[in-house]
């Protein structure tokens, strides 16, 4: 018998199985599903707001439109560094979000998201699907009743927008400076530089008015859009302390508990395709957005060698810090460090040398 004839008897056979038991054939229903999603970002950036977006519309298209979710932008139903909070009390069922604006509640929520000198975009990926990363982190986000996945990266970031040239660690001292998390204005501070902690929809004004004599933000593609080269002439790079942020959605735990089998796997999906997504964009529309800002004028520069010197001494220091007052630090700290050892020493030998052969090759 052909495979044909027998995936036809064995269907035969199982309606007549059906009917004979007195049971019409029927399609599996499920209860409709509806989730509101608190995002930190504004609704302007395709990019890392749109992530949000990408992975609803997923959820809804995989679903039949049995799960939705409502995607709001930062501001629109709590402020976009309450978002954990939001979550975590079941104000909302998710969120998406940077874990390290939450440094706050524990330093380890960096850890979850970046770090100076930390993973690039595919270190961080590996380290949390195939090291320990994801376990790690969601037994520390388990104190908070939330379970992360992973919801998109920018890949290495940009060090930032500047009113004046930065020509040696001296430069930053009295700096008021717009950054993204606690982490890194700690290691600012050693620096003597003033953090600023201020929403992405906030920053432009905030530089226009001079409340802040810096500010960074993520690219080329997003910093274009907000408009800060208007304000800031120099833009530097690279930024080290972020050098493959993840940026996340986190589920409240009863919520996430509450889900078929079905709808579970399909929000685990499209949470991925949605993370593979915010990446890929950023790197299709970096490169454009980066000429059209040189073309107008800004003037990008590298950081010195000496400000990467006294950088990263600053940052040892705060992570010693941070290994004596959170325990939670201390161990996912270590686990991520050394996963990066094997990843520096693989880099090295295949990605680095290659990137930078390329980079002097005229295509």
């Amino acid at each position: 018998m052909d495979r044909r004839s027998i995936i036809k008897n064995a269907g035969i056979a199982g309606i007549a199985g059906v009917l004979a038991a007195g049971i019409a054939p029927a399609v599996h229903a499920q209860a409709a599903v509806r989730w509101r999603l608190a995002s930190s970002f504004p609704k302007s950036l395709d990019t890392i707001f749109g992530a949000a977006d990408v992975m609803a519309k997923a959820v809804k298209a995989m679903s039949g439109g049995k799960f939705e979710i409502s995607v709001h932008a930062g501001g629109e139903l709590m402020p976009p560094f309450g978002v954990v909070d939001g979550v975590q009390n079941g104000t909302v069922e998710m969120i998406h979000t940077v874990p390290y604006y939450f440094y706050g509640k524990n330093p380890a929520f960096a850890l979850g998201s970046a770090i100076p000198f930390g993973l690039n975009a595919r270190q961080m990926n590996a380290w949390m699907m195939h090291g320990n990363g994801r376990k790690l982190m969601n037994e520390l986000y388990a104190n908070y009743s939330m379970v992360s996945f992973a919801g998109g990266n920018t890949g290495t970031q940009m060090g930032g927008w500047f009113r004046k040239e930065i020509k040696s660690p001296a430069d930053f001292k009295g700096l008021k400076m717009r950054l993204g998390g606690g982490l890194v204005g700690e290691v600012m501070q050693g620096l003597g530089a003033v953090p600023q902690s201020i929403p992405g929809g906030e920053i432009y004004q905030s530089l226009e008015k001079g409340t802040i004599d810096a500010a960074e933000w993520v690219g080329p593609y997003d910093d274009q859009k907000l408009g800060f080269n208007k304000v800031a002439p120099y833009y530097y790079y690279p930024g080290w302390w972020e050098g493959g942020p993840e940026v996340d959605f986190f589920v409240n735990q009863k919520a996430l508990d509450s889900l078929s089998s079905e709808n579970r796997a399909i929000l685990e999906t499209a949470c991925a395709m949605a993370a593979t997504d915010m990446l890929a964009k950023y790197d299709a529309f970096n490169p454009t957005a980066l000429k059209q800002l040189v073309a107008a004028k800004t003037k990008v520069l590298e950081f010195p060698q000496s400000v990467l010197d006294a950088s990263f001494k600053a940052a040892m220091v705060v992570f010693e810090a941070n290994n004596e007052k959170s325990p939670e630090w201390k161990k996912i700290y270590a686990d991520l460090r050394t996963f990066q050892r094997d990843q520096v020493l693989w880099f090295r030998f295949a990605e680095a040398s290659f990137d930078r052969f390329m980079s002097r090759q005229k295509l």
